[in-house]
Protein backbone atom coordinates (compact mmCIF):
# COMPACT_ATOMS: atom_id res chain seq x y z
CA UNK A 1 0.00 0.00 0.00
CA UNK A 2 1.56 3.12 -0.94
CA UNK A 3 1.96 5.66 2.17
CA UNK A 4 -1.02 8.33 2.65
CA UNK A 5 0.69 11.44 4.73
CA UNK A 6 -0.50 13.98 4.22
CA UNK A 7 2.51 17.16 4.39
CA UNK A 8 1.86 20.06 6.39
CA UNK A 9 2.53 22.59 3.40
CA UNK A 10 3.29 21.98 -0.19
CA UNK A 11 3.51 24.80 -2.57
CA UNK A 12 3.59 22.22 -5.81
CA UNK A 13 0.63 23.80 -7.37
CA UNK A 14 2.55 27.21 -8.35
CA UNK A 15 6.37 25.46 -8.52
CA UNK A 16 8.11 26.65 -11.53
CA UNK A 17 8.66 24.58 -15.30
CA UNK A 18 10.89 21.58 -15.44
CA UNK A 19 12.35 22.63 -18.31
CA UNK A 20 15.10 24.59 -15.72
CA UNK A 21 16.35 21.65 -15.18
CA UNK A 22 17.94 21.02 -18.59
CA UNK A 23 19.43 24.63 -18.74
CA UNK A 24 16.10 25.87 -21.04
CA UNK A 25 15.10 28.22 -18.77
CA UNK A 26 18.27 29.10 -17.12
CA UNK A 27 19.33 27.70 -13.87
CA UNK A 28 17.10 25.77 -11.69
CA UNK A 29 17.03 28.49 -8.49
CA UNK A 30 15.28 27.42 -5.85
CA UNK A 31 13.38 27.75 -4.64
CA UNK A 32 10.54 13.81 12.89
CA UNK A 33 11.17 11.13 15.61
CA UNK A 34 15.04 10.45 15.59
CA UNK A 35 16.15 7.22 13.95
CA UNK A 36 19.73 5.30 15.31
CA UNK A 37 22.84 7.31 14.68
CA UNK A 38 24.90 5.23 11.86
CA UNK A 39 28.42 4.87 11.48
CA UNK A 40 28.49 5.95 8.00
CA UNK A 41 27.40 9.51 8.37
CA UNK A 42 30.42 11.64 9.12
CA UNK A 43 29.83 14.81 9.32
CA UNK A 44 26.18 14.63 10.57
CA UNK A 45 24.71 18.14 11.27
CA UNK A 46 24.74 18.88 15.07
CA UNK A 47 21.43 18.08 16.80
CA UNK A 48 21.50 21.27 19.56
CA UNK A 49 21.10 23.44 16.20
CA UNK A 50 17.48 22.19 16.00
CA UNK A 51 16.62 22.38 19.61
CA UNK A 52 14.66 25.35 20.01
CA UNK A 53 11.61 26.96 22.14
CA UNK A 54 8.68 26.32 20.44
CA UNK A 55 5.51 28.25 19.90
CA UNK A 56 3.16 25.15 21.02
CA UNK A 57 4.87 25.02 24.05
CA UNK A 58 4.45 28.44 24.94
CA UNK A 59 0.96 28.54 24.47
CA UNK A 60 0.36 25.34 26.53
CA UNK A 61 2.17 26.67 29.36
CA UNK A 62 -0.10 29.61 29.35
CA UNK A 63 2.73 32.07 28.79
CA UNK A 64 1.12 34.26 25.61
CA UNK A 65 -2.20 35.10 27.87
CA UNK A 66 -2.05 38.94 27.88
CA UNK A 67 1.75 39.03 25.76
CA UNK A 68 2.26 40.91 23.02
CA UNK A 69 3.25 38.48 20.45
CA UNK A 70 5.08 39.51 16.98
CA UNK A 71 5.40 36.81 15.02
CA UNK A 72 7.81 37.41 11.18
CA UNK A 73 5.57 34.97 8.83
CA UNK A 74 6.33 34.66 5.25
CA UNK A 75 3.19 36.25 3.37
CA UNK A 76 5.32 37.02 -0.25
CA UNK A 77 2.60 36.02 -2.14
CA UNK A 78 2.58 36.53 -5.79
CA UNK A 79 -0.22 39.23 -7.24
CA UNK A 80 -1.14 40.45 -10.85
CA UNK A 81 -0.88 44.24 -11.93
CA UNK A 82 -3.47 45.44 -9.97
CA UNK A 83 -1.96 43.78 -6.82
CA UNK A 84 -4.80 41.28 -6.78
CA UNK A 85 -3.61 38.14 -4.53
CA UNK A 86 -3.54 35.39 -7.50
CA UNK A 87 -2.12 32.58 -4.80
CA UNK A 88 -2.66 32.72 -0.94
CA UNK A 89 -1.08 29.54 0.02
CA UNK A 90 1.87 31.29 2.05
CA UNK A 91 -0.99 33.20 3.86
CA UNK A 92 -3.05 30.12 4.65
CA UNK A 93 0.12 28.46 5.88
CA UNK A 94 0.77 31.17 8.61
CA UNK A 95 -2.74 31.17 9.71
CA UNK A 96 -2.33 28.44 12.68
CA UNK A 97 0.74 30.87 14.32
CA UNK A 98 -1.79 33.37 14.11
CA UNK A 99 -5.16 31.76 15.75
CA UNK A 100 -2.70 29.64 18.01
CA UNK A 101 -1.26 33.48 19.68
CA UNK A 102 -5.24 34.62 19.61
CA UNK A 103 -6.72 31.50 21.02
CA UNK A 104 -4.17 31.88 23.55
CA UNK A 105 -5.05 35.64 24.72
CA UNK A 106 -1.93 37.06 23.07
CA UNK A 107 -2.02 40.47 21.40
CA UNK A 108 -0.60 39.65 17.93
CA UNK A 109 1.71 41.81 15.81
CA UNK A 110 2.36 40.32 12.27
CA UNK A 111 5.30 41.13 9.81
CA UNK A 112 6.27 40.31 6.51
CA UNK A 113 7.97 40.92 3.29
CA UNK A 114 6.76 41.57 0.22
CA UNK A 115 8.26 41.77 -3.67
CA UNK A 116 11.43 43.34 -3.28
CA UNK A 117 11.14 47.14 -2.24
CA UNK A 118 13.76 49.91 -1.47
CA UNK A 119 14.28 50.32 1.95
CA UNK A 120 12.72 54.48 2.80
CA UNK A 121 10.97 54.58 -0.40
CA UNK A 122 7.23 53.51 -0.21
CA UNK A 123 5.49 52.84 -2.78
CA UNK A 124 1.62 51.19 -3.22
CA UNK A 125 2.97 48.21 -5.03
CA UNK A 126 4.87 47.27 -1.87
CA UNK A 127 1.98 47.49 0.25
CA UNK A 128 0.53 44.39 2.41
CA UNK A 129 -2.67 46.07 2.15
CA UNK A 130 -4.08 43.79 -0.08
CA UNK A 131 -2.71 40.40 2.58
CA UNK A 132 -4.47 42.19 6.07
CA UNK A 133 -7.70 41.84 3.73
CA UNK A 134 -6.96 38.35 3.06
CA UNK A 135 -5.69 37.69 6.66
CA UNK A 136 -9.17 39.49 7.62
CA UNK A 137 -11.11 37.60 5.06
CA UNK A 138 -9.88 34.15 6.41
CA UNK A 139 -9.70 34.85 10.56
CA UNK A 140 -13.23 36.97 10.05
CA UNK A 141 -11.80 39.55 12.05
CA UNK A 142 -10.44 43.29 11.33
CA UNK A 143 -6.67 43.15 10.77
CA UNK A 144 -5.73 46.93 10.81
CA UNK A 145 -2.50 47.37 8.86
CA UNK A 146 0.02 49.70 10.39
CA UNK A 147 2.56 52.26 8.83
CA UNK A 148 5.69 53.63 10.06
CA UNK A 149 5.61 51.18 13.01
CA UNK A 150 9.20 50.81 14.46
CA UNK A 151 8.67 53.44 17.06
CA UNK A 152 5.27 52.00 18.32
CA UNK A 153 2.38 54.74 18.64
CA UNK A 154 -0.48 51.93 17.85
CA UNK A 155 -2.34 50.03 19.79
CA UNK A 156 -3.55 46.45 20.16
CA UNK A 157 -4.81 44.42 22.70
CA UNK A 158 -5.30 40.83 23.64
CA UNK A 159 -7.64 39.30 21.46
CA UNK A 160 -7.15 41.44 18.51
CA UNK A 161 -4.19 41.03 15.55
CA UNK A 162 -2.90 43.43 13.16
CA UNK A 163 -0.62 43.33 10.25
CA UNK A 164 2.74 45.59 10.51
CA UNK A 165 3.36 47.22 7.26
CA UNK A 166 6.67 45.66 4.85
CA UNK A 167 9.65 44.86 7.40
CA UNK A 168 11.81 45.20 4.08
CA UNK A 169 10.36 48.99 3.93
CA UNK A 170 12.95 50.03 7.30
CA UNK A 171 15.90 51.36 6.79
CA UNK A 172 18.55 48.81 8.22
CA UNK A 173 16.03 45.74 7.42
CA UNK A 174 18.16 43.83 5.32
CA UNK A 175 21.76 44.90 7.05
CA UNK A 176 20.53 43.48 10.01
CA UNK A 177 21.12 47.17 12.02
CA UNK A 178 20.72 46.16 15.76
CA UNK A 179 19.44 49.40 16.16
CA UNK A 180 16.19 48.94 14.12
CA UNK A 181 15.99 45.09 15.75
CA UNK A 182 16.35 46.21 19.08
CA UNK A 183 13.40 48.82 18.64
CA UNK A 184 11.42 46.16 16.65
CA UNK A 185 12.41 43.45 20.21
CA UNK A 186 11.14 46.75 22.25
CA UNK A 187 7.33 46.00 20.59
CA UNK A 188 6.85 43.09 21.97
CA UNK A 189 7.08 40.31 25.14
CA UNK A 190 7.80 37.18 22.30
CA UNK A 191 9.13 36.89 19.17
CA UNK A 192 8.21 34.43 16.93
CA UNK A 193 9.78 33.20 13.61
CA UNK A 194 7.63 31.76 11.44
CA UNK A 195 9.57 32.19 7.82
CA UNK A 196 11.66 29.45 6.98
CA UNK A 197 11.91 30.45 3.08
CA UNK A 198 13.48 33.38 4.69
CA UNK A 199 15.78 31.65 7.20
CA UNK A 200 18.79 32.03 5.36
CA UNK A 201 19.37 35.67 5.71
CA UNK A 202 20.48 37.59 8.71
CA UNK A 203 17.99 40.67 8.94
CA UNK A 204 16.69 42.53 11.43
CA UNK A 205 13.02 41.04 11.62
CA UNK A 206 14.58 37.12 10.96
CA UNK A 207 17.55 37.21 12.82
CA UNK A 208 18.21 40.55 14.61
CA UNK A 209 15.00 40.85 16.56
CA UNK A 210 15.45 37.59 18.02
CA UNK A 211 18.83 38.30 19.26
CA UNK A 212 16.96 41.35 21.80
CA UNK A 213 12.93 40.08 21.91
CA UNK A 214 12.46 38.95 25.55
CA UNK A 215 11.68 35.55 24.69
CA UNK A 216 12.23 34.15 21.04
CA UNK A 217 10.50 31.12 19.43
CA UNK A 218 10.06 29.18 16.15
CA UNK A 219 6.51 29.19 14.46
CA UNK A 220 4.67 25.89 14.16
CA UNK A 221 5.79 26.28 10.12
CA UNK A 222 9.59 26.75 11.35
CA UNK A 223 9.29 24.04 13.48
CA UNK A 224 8.13 21.70 11.47
CA UNK A 225 10.76 22.25 8.78
CA UNK A 226 13.59 22.08 11.73
CA UNK A 227 11.81 18.36 12.99
CA UNK A 228 11.60 17.24 9.00
CA UNK A 229 15.25 18.59 8.03
CA UNK A 230 16.70 17.20 11.69
CA UNK A 231 14.76 13.56 10.43
CA UNK A 232 16.56 13.57 7.17
CA UNK A 233 20.28 14.70 7.79
CA UNK A 234 20.83 15.53 11.24
CA UNK A 235 20.33 11.68 12.44
CA UNK A 236 18.68 9.44 9.29
CA UNK A 237 17.31 6.13 9.30
CA UNK A 238 19.66 3.98 6.60
CA UNK A 239 20.18 3.63 3.95
CA UNK A 240 19.68 7.87 2.97
CA UNK A 241 19.66 8.29 -0.44
CA UNK A 242 19.47 12.04 -2.01
CA UNK A 243 18.27 12.94 -5.38
CA UNK A 244 19.94 16.44 -6.91
CA UNK A 245 19.07 17.33 -10.17
CA UNK A 246 19.39 20.56 -12.55
CA UNK A 247 20.81 22.05 -15.38
CA UNK A 248 24.25 22.47 -14.03
CA UNK A 249 26.93 20.97 -11.91
CA UNK A 250 28.10 24.25 -11.05
CA UNK A 251 25.02 25.54 -9.70
CA UNK A 252 24.67 22.78 -7.04
CA UNK A 253 28.42 21.76 -6.58
CA UNK A 254 28.36 22.99 -2.86
CA UNK A 255 25.43 20.17 -2.37
CA UNK A 256 26.70 17.56 -3.86
CA UNK A 257 30.09 18.52 -2.46
CA UNK A 258 28.13 18.24 0.87
CA UNK A 259 25.98 15.37 0.55
CA UNK A 260 28.71 13.35 -0.78
CA UNK A 261 30.04 13.03 2.79
CA UNK A 262 26.49 11.96 4.07
CA UNK A 263 24.60 10.07 2.00
CA UNK A 264 24.77 5.84 0.71
CA UNK A 265 23.76 7.00 -2.81
CA UNK A 266 23.88 9.93 -4.53
CA UNK A 267 21.44 9.91 -7.17
CA UNK A 268 21.98 12.73 -10.11
CA UNK A 269 19.83 13.93 -12.99
CA UNK A 270 19.53 16.72 -15.47
CA UNK A 271 22.18 18.55 -16.91
CA UNK A 272 24.13 17.29 -14.14
CA UNK A 273 23.62 13.06 -14.89
CA UNK A 274 25.27 14.11 -17.70
CA UNK A 275 28.61 15.71 -16.41
CA UNK A 276 29.22 12.33 -14.53
CA UNK A 277 28.36 10.32 -17.74
CA UNK A 278 31.11 12.35 -19.25
CA UNK A 279 33.56 11.82 -16.18
CA UNK A 280 32.72 8.20 -16.38
CA UNK A 281 34.12 8.08 -20.51
CA UNK A 282 30.15 7.78 -21.87
CA UNK A 283 29.10 9.55 -24.81
CA UNK A 284 26.66 12.22 -24.18
CA UNK A 285 26.14 13.88 -27.82
CA UNK A 286 24.82 17.17 -27.83
CA UNK A 287 23.58 17.35 -24.39
CA UNK A 288 24.00 20.04 -21.89
CA UNK A 289 26.97 19.57 -19.83
CA UNK A 290 30.10 21.29 -17.92
CA UNK A 291 33.17 19.50 -19.49
CA UNK A 292 35.22 21.83 -17.27
CA UNK A 293 33.73 20.20 -14.07
CA UNK A 294 34.58 16.87 -14.87
CA UNK A 295 37.29 16.44 -12.40
CA UNK A 296 35.08 18.35 -9.66
CA UNK A 297 32.34 15.12 -10.70
CA UNK A 298 35.32 12.45 -10.55
CA UNK A 299 36.53 13.84 -7.11
CA UNK A 300 32.65 12.94 -5.91
CA UNK A 301 32.62 9.22 -6.82
CA UNK A 302 36.28 8.74 -6.09
CA UNK A 303 35.01 10.24 -2.09
CA UNK A 304 32.00 7.99 -2.11
CA UNK A 305 33.43 5.28 -3.46
CA UNK A 306 36.18 5.40 -0.71
CA UNK A 307 33.52 5.21 2.33
CA UNK A 308 31.83 2.51 0.64
CA UNK A 309 28.66 5.04 -0.79
CA UNK A 310 27.72 5.21 -4.94
CA UNK A 311 27.22 7.46 -7.65
CA UNK A 312 25.10 5.46 -9.73
CA UNK A 313 25.11 6.26 -13.27
CA UNK A 314 22.81 5.88 -15.46
CA UNK A 315 23.21 2.52 -17.90
CA UNK A 316 20.05 3.96 -20.65
CA UNK A 317 19.10 7.02 -21.56
CA UNK A 318 15.97 8.54 -23.61
CA UNK A 319 17.42 11.05 -26.13
CA UNK A 320 16.10 13.10 -28.91
CA UNK A 321 17.08 15.48 -31.43
CA UNK A 322 15.66 18.34 -30.07
CA UNK A 323 13.00 19.29 -27.12
CA UNK A 324 10.04 19.41 -28.27
CA UNK A 325 6.52 17.70 -27.47
CA UNK A 326 6.61 16.47 -31.24
CA UNK A 327 9.87 14.94 -30.84
CA UNK A 328 10.54 11.23 -31.11
CA UNK A 329 12.41 9.56 -27.93
CA UNK A 330 14.57 6.68 -28.22
CA UNK A 331 15.36 4.52 -25.85
CA UNK A 332 19.33 3.87 -26.25
CA UNK A 333 22.13 2.20 -23.88
CA UNK A 334 24.27 4.63 -22.03
CA UNK A 335 26.75 3.96 -24.05
CA UNK A 336 25.87 4.32 -27.58
CA UNK A 337 24.30 8.34 -27.34
CA UNK A 338 24.89 9.78 -31.29
CA UNK A 339 26.28 12.65 -31.68
CA UNK A 340 23.27 14.28 -32.67
CA UNK A 341 21.60 12.88 -29.45
CA UNK A 342 19.79 15.02 -26.58
CA UNK A 343 19.83 12.87 -23.32
CA UNK A 344 16.63 14.30 -22.18
CA UNK A 345 15.83 11.54 -19.17
CA UNK A 346 16.76 8.27 -17.89
CA UNK A 347 16.20 4.95 -19.43
CA UNK A 348 13.79 2.33 -18.17
CA UNK A 349 16.60 -0.14 -16.94
CA UNK A 350 18.04 2.91 -15.13
CA UNK A 351 14.75 4.23 -13.65
CA UNK A 352 13.89 0.28 -12.24
CA UNK A 353 17.30 -0.20 -10.60
CA UNK A 354 17.07 3.33 -8.68
CA UNK A 355 13.39 2.55 -7.79
CA UNK A 356 14.58 -0.29 -6.28
CA UNK A 357 17.47 1.34 -4.09
CA UNK A 358 14.51 3.93 -2.78
CA UNK A 359 12.13 0.89 -2.30
CA UNK A 360 15.05 -0.03 0.24
CA UNK A 361 16.32 3.43 1.46
CA UNK A 362 15.36 4.56 4.98
CA UNK A 363 15.69 7.96 4.16
CA UNK A 364 15.24 9.85 0.69
CA UNK A 365 16.34 13.84 0.16
CA UNK A 366 14.45 14.64 -3.00
CA UNK A 367 15.79 18.08 -5.44
CA UNK A 368 15.05 17.83 -8.72
CA UNK A 369 13.02 15.73 -11.64
CA UNK A 370 15.50 13.69 -13.72
CA UNK A 371 14.05 14.26 -16.88
CA UNK A 372 12.01 17.12 -18.73
CA UNK A 373 9.26 15.85 -17.27
CA UNK A 374 6.74 18.41 -18.86
CA UNK A 375 7.03 16.26 -22.06
CA UNK A 376 5.28 13.08 -21.44
CA UNK A 377 7.45 11.55 -23.31
CA UNK A 378 10.96 12.62 -21.06
CA UNK A 379 9.19 12.34 -18.02
CA UNK A 380 9.02 8.22 -17.29
CA UNK A 381 12.39 8.42 -15.13
CA UNK A 382 10.58 11.12 -12.85
CA UNK A 383 7.09 9.28 -12.65
CA UNK A 384 8.73 6.03 -11.64
CA UNK A 385 10.94 7.35 -9.17
CA UNK A 386 8.22 9.31 -7.80
CA UNK A 387 5.95 6.57 -7.82
CA UNK A 388 9.03 4.11 -6.24
CA UNK A 389 9.62 7.02 -3.35
CA UNK A 390 5.53 7.09 -2.62
CA UNK A 391 5.50 3.62 -2.09
CA UNK A 392 8.96 3.26 0.03
CA UNK A 393 8.59 2.77 3.66
CA UNK A 394 11.43 5.44 3.80
CA UNK A 395 11.04 8.78 5.24
CA UNK A 396 11.27 11.56 2.77
CA UNK A 397 11.46 14.81 2.17
CA UNK A 398 11.42 17.36 -1.16
CA UNK A 399 12.21 20.74 -1.76
CA UNK A 400 13.02 23.07 -4.81
CA UNK A 401 10.36 24.50 -7.56
CA UNK A 402 10.85 21.38 -9.94
CA UNK A 403 10.54 19.10 -7.77
CA UNK A 404 7.10 20.37 -6.18
CA UNK A 405 5.99 20.49 -10.19
CA UNK A 406 6.87 16.83 -10.54
CA UNK A 407 5.15 15.91 -7.15
CA UNK A 408 1.96 17.79 -8.13
CA UNK A 409 1.49 16.56 -11.59
CA UNK A 410 2.25 12.81 -10.33
CA UNK A 411 -0.48 13.45 -7.55
CA UNK A 412 2.12 11.87 -4.83
CA UNK A 413 1.80 15.01 -2.46
CA UNK A 414 0.13 13.17 0.29
CA UNK A 415 3.01 10.44 -0.22
CA UNK A 416 5.96 12.12 0.46
CA UNK A 417 6.68 12.89 4.38
CA UNK A 418 7.37 16.34 4.09
CA UNK A 419 7.75 19.04 1.22
CA UNK A 420 9.60 22.06 2.43
CA UNK A 421 8.61 25.55 2.08
CA UNK A 422 12.30 26.83 1.87
CA UNK A 423 13.48 27.50 -1.45
CA UNK A 424 16.56 29.10 -0.94
CA UNK A 425 16.64 27.81 2.76
CA UNK A 426 16.65 24.34 1.50
CA UNK A 427 19.14 24.62 -0.59
CA UNK A 428 21.43 26.07 1.59
CA UNK A 429 20.75 23.44 4.33
CA UNK A 430 21.62 20.89 2.08
CA UNK A 431 24.43 23.01 1.73
CA UNK A 432 25.78 22.37 5.20
CA UNK A 433 25.26 26.21 5.72
CA UNK A 434 24.54 27.22 9.24
CA UNK A 435 21.11 29.11 8.51
CA UNK A 436 20.85 32.38 10.70
CA UNK A 437 17.47 32.33 12.27
CA UNK A 438 18.05 28.39 13.06
CA UNK A 439 21.20 29.44 14.71
CA UNK A 440 19.29 32.61 16.73
CA UNK A 441 17.11 30.50 17.64
CA UNK A 442 19.03 27.71 19.09
CA UNK A 443 21.05 30.04 20.98
CA UNK A 444 17.84 31.87 22.25
CA UNK A 445 16.54 28.43 23.67
CA UNK A 446 19.53 28.55 26.03
CA UNK A 447 18.13 31.27 28.12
Amino acid sequence: MPKMRPSPYCRAGRAAGCLRSYGIFGLDDLEWSIPHKSPYLPNPMPEALFQVKRLSELAQAGQLKGKRVLIRADLNVPQDEAGNITEDTRIRASMPALQMCLDAGAAVMVTSHLGRPTEGKFKSEDSLAPVADRIATLLHRKVPLISNWVDGGFEVHPGEVVLLENCRLNVGEKKNDDALAKKIAALCDVYVNDAFGTAHRAEATTNGVAKFAPVACAGPLMAAELDALSRALANPRRPLIAIVAGSKVSSKLTILKALSEKVDELIVGGGIANTFMLAKGLPIGKSLAEPDLVNEAREIMDLMEKRGAHVPIPEDVVVANELSPLARANRVPADQVAEDDMILDIGPKTAARLSTMLAHAGTIVWNGPLGVFEIDQFGGGTKMLAAAIAHSPAFSIAGGGDTLAAIAKYGIENQVDYISTGGGAFLEFLEGKTLPAFAVLAERAKD
